[in-house]
Parts: structure tokens; C-alpha cells; sequence
């Protein structure tokens, strides 16, 4: 048996397998609904409910609370339709989706960038292409079936001239992944890697200011978002807030501040909610979503492109949405969920 979705403004239909969750077949289909850890962490792909009925399988409370539930807001990673559904979801849009694709890749090199933060280069094969959004990402296949997601940090047009992928890991102890990345890890070897995914990338068919919002290694999509701009010439007026507990977390510094540099369109903005006497650290410091609260009073006219912790991005769509005004379908984000955030 099978259902249709209908999401509405931009009237996309799909349809759902008996047992398929509303976002399972979206992706299958090609429908770009947004979504990050696909698992009931994060929030990312709720939306609301105009008519039908659904079933929800696990989720944490923090991703959709009763109240949401109660109001009509679903998580299509979870819901399962019981019937026709039409879903109200304006960041739907009809844009063609790229395909996805299984592939080996060879690590190329692997660079410590900081003590707990590595760049790896990632090899595609010779006569093969991998198409892409900027700040989408891939997902690694791991022996055991479990899988590990991480951002392109590379826009698509540096393929190119070296065909490749550079990714940003923040080892994260006891990782499964990421203590293999930090230890036995090594040149040559070959993994493998399904993807693109995700629905974080960059509206150009908008001309708002934007803020750009990373924390850690959430600044690798928008590294990406920053070059996929500047090769297709788009000047729109944009500030970026990077934020880090101490200023080594802010691991390509110089780079971002040579981009702002060279674009009067783009400024700079570093925050570091930790630093000591000896860092000598003469920024900003706080939380960094706090830092766009103080400088902006009304966000009503801007887009929101927010990466990074599953705690700055749900600060940050709260109270940017509540407490200056803006659209919340203006609040693009990629949570980066954890192992440890889905259980």
C-alpha cells in the first residue's frame, strides 16, 4: 500500500511505501525536504501537518515535544502516513535533486589542524563525477553498517582542478570514527562514502542580507557556502559569526578573515566563550548565537545559514525566530548530531 505526500506552497507530490517514513521517501524520490541526523534528534525536518494522519516511531523530546505534536508539527524522519497526507513546508522547493551515489574513496592526506580537529582530503575515483550543493554533505559506510556524516568543505567547482573532497573532523573520544580517524588512519587507505545529502545549501534565488552562524567544525559547510559565492559572483551583504571555546578553535582563522577581507560584502566576526589570560584574546567573547542577538535587533528581512552543535542551532532558531523577528522558514540549518546526541 501506498500513500501520497503532497507538501505545500510549492505542491511536490511523493508517495510512501507500507512502513516508509515520510522523509525516506522524499529522499528517494528526489524531494528536497530538509532534514540533518534523520534519526529524532534534531528537529531539522519538522514541519506541519495540514491534513492526513501519521504514525511516529522513536524520537527525543527535544526534536518535537508533545505540545509540537499537539499542534499538528510532525518529524517526516519519524512519521510513517496512514493515509494521504499534505504537509506544509516552505523551504520545499522544486529545485532538481542531485543523485546519490556509492563510491570508494582514497584518503589523500591528513592534516591536524588543531589538537582535536583534522582536514581530510578525500580522493573520488578517476573518471567519475559527484555532484553536490555546497554545504551538503556525505556519509560514511562503516564495516558494521553504522554510518558517520560529515560536510563538504569544498565548494563543487574546486572538482574541477583536483577532484576530491576536503571534510573537517573534530575527533570526539571513544568515536567509533573519529579515534580511527585520529589513529590508525593513514594515507592510501580506502573508504567508502554514500551521498550527497542534506538540504543545507545556499537559496539563490533570494536577495536577502544573510548571517552565517558556525560553532567548531560547523564552519566547513560554510567555507564551502563562502567559496560556491564568491565563484558564482554573488555579493549579497553577509556577516559571519564563528564560534569556538578558545581561539584554536577557530582553526582556518586567517583564511576567513583574508575572504572578508578581500569582499567588502563580507565581514567577520570571531567569538570564543572560553579564553584565558594566555591566549590573549582580543575578540568577541560569549556564545556566538548570542553575539547576532546583541548586534541585531530585527533579523525580520534576513536568511539564517546556522551550523554546528545541536545546542547553538536550537538557541539560535529559537530565540532569532522569537526575539528578532525572524521568518522561521529563513532558518537554515545543519545540526551536527553526534552518535551520542541520537541516543
Amino acid at each position: 500500500m501506498t500513500f501520497t505526500i503532497t507538501v505545500e506552497p510549492s505542491a511536490r507530490t511523493f508517495d510512501t511505501n507500507e512502513g516508509e517514513t515520510i522523509l525516506a521517501g522524499a529522499i528517494r524520490q528526489g524531494v528536497g525536504m530538509p532534514y540533518g541526523c534523520k534519526d529524532g534528534a534534531c528537529g531539522s525536518c519538522k514541519c506541519k501537518k495540514i491534513s492526513g494522519d501519521v504514525t511516529h516511531g522513536p524520537h527525543q523530546d527535544k526534536a518535537l515535544s508533545a505540545e509540537e505534536a499537539a499542534s499538528g508539527l510532525i518529524l517526516a524522519c519519524c512519521a510513517v502516513a496512514q493515509s494521504d497526507v499534505v504537509l506544509e513546508s516552505k523551504q520545499v522547493t522544486a529545485a532538481d535533486a542531485l543523485p546519490v551515489k556509492k563510491m570508494p574513496v582514497r584518503v589523500t592526506t591528513l592534516t591536524r589542524v588543531n589538537e582535536d580537529v583534522a582536514v581530510l582530503r578525500l580522493q573520488l575515483p578517476a573518471n567519475d563525477t559527484f555532484l553536490y550543493h555546497a554545504g551538503q554533505y556525505v556519509e560514511f559506510l562503516l564495516r558494521d553498517g553504522d554510518r558517520r556524516s560529515y560536510s563538504m568543505a569544498n565548494a563543487p567547482h574546486t572538482q574541477s582542478d583536483a577532484p576530491g573532497l576536503d571534510l573537517h573532523i573534530r575527533h570526539m573520544p571513544g568515536g567509533k570514527f573519529t579515534d580511527h580517524v585520529f589513529g590508525a588512519m593513514k594515507e592510501k587507505d580506502i573508504l567508502r562514502i554514500e551521498g550527497p545529502y542534506g538540504s543545507f545549501y545556499l537559496r539563490e534565488d533570494s536577495d536577502k542580507p544573510m548571517v552565517f552562524l558556525a560553532s567548531g567544525t560547523g564552519f566547513a559547510p560554510i567555507k564551502a557556502l563562502l567559496e560556491h559565492m564568491s565563484f558564482k559572483g554573488i555579493s549579497r551583504p553577509t556577516t559571519v559569526y564563528w564560534g569556538g571555546r578558545k581561539p584554536s578553535d577557530l582553526y582556518m582563522h586567517e583564511w576567513i578573515q583574508a575572504m572578508a577581507d578581500a569582499n567588502r560584502h563580507i565581514n567577520y566576526i570571531p567569538v570564543v566563550s572560553d579564553a584565558s589570560a594566555s591566549d590573549n584574546w582580543g575578540g568577541r567573547t560569549g556564545f556566538v548565537h548570542q553575539a547576532v542577538l546583541d548586534d541585531y535587533t530585527d533579523l525580520s528581512g534576513y536568511q539564517v545559514y546556522a551550523c554546528g552543535a545541536p545546542v547553538v542551532i536550537e538557541s539560535a532558531q529559537r530565540d532569532f525566530v522569537t526575539l528578532r523577528g525572524l521568518a522561521s522558514d529563513a532558518f537554515y540549518a545543519d545540526s551536527f548530531t553526534s552518535a551520542a546526541d541520537k541516543t
